[in-house]
């Protein structure tokens, strides 16, 4: 009967042995849930991210940056200026003007609608940087932060990306100024 109960004793034992071990990765994934539920509920709290952001290449004169603006509340969230340390930025459209595609200062800044997302894409709106202080080479990071209208900020990195898509035609001589007039309004030419 002694020795049942030494057995008794040794299966308890491991049995109790094996529940701890068990438990201890339950209660590290559970400590991780706990983290994970903040970080998406954190994540919301942004106003608005980017997603898949990257710039196109370039050695000279103007680029521009392309992503996917995300707004996950419940209100619309409008981004009235952007800002990198390589060059001024210009928030951009492509619109029909005297029956030629061109390129212009997005009037209003860029709307993202509640529960919606924008694209910024080649041949669409984009984030323009004019005057470059120096080549971006494919690879590069650069860092953005973007301002709301209600005077929050949002930051993101975008890499360079080699890209000669939507053959954009720069009118001669845009860009060159480091700052362009509040009176004149960019322009160019999409090639067809």
């Amino acid at each position: 009967m002694r020795h049942t109960s030494a057995r008794g004793w040794a299966v308890r034992s491991a049995a109790l042995l094996a529940a701890t071990v068990l438990a201890a990765p339950l209660a590290g994934c559970g400590s991780e849930d706990s983290s994970s539920t903040a970080a998406p509920s954190s994540a919301a709290a942004e106003p608005v991210r980017i997603e898949d952001p990257w710039v196109k290449a370039a050695d000279k004169g103007m680029t521009a940056a392309f992503g996917t603006l995300v707004n996950d509340s419940e209100t619309d969230v409008t981004v009235t200026s952007a800002a990198t340390a390589i060059s001024p930025v210009e928030l951009h459209q492509m619109a029909m003007k005297d029956g030629k595609m061109v390129m212009q200062v997005k009037p209003g800044g860029l709307l993202v609608k509640a529960r919606s997302s924008h694209k910024l894409e080649p041949g669409g709106d984009h984030l323009m940087l004019m005057a470059l202080k120096g080549p971006v080479a494919a690879g590069e990071q650069l860092s953005f932060t973007l301002t709301l209208a209600d005077g929050k900020t949002v930051a993101f990195s975008a890499v360079a990306k080699p890209f000669t898509g939507a053959g954009e035609d720069y009118v001669p001589g845009h860009g060159e100024s480091p700052a362009p007039s509040a009176s004149a309004k960019p322009s160019a030419t999409a090639k067809p």
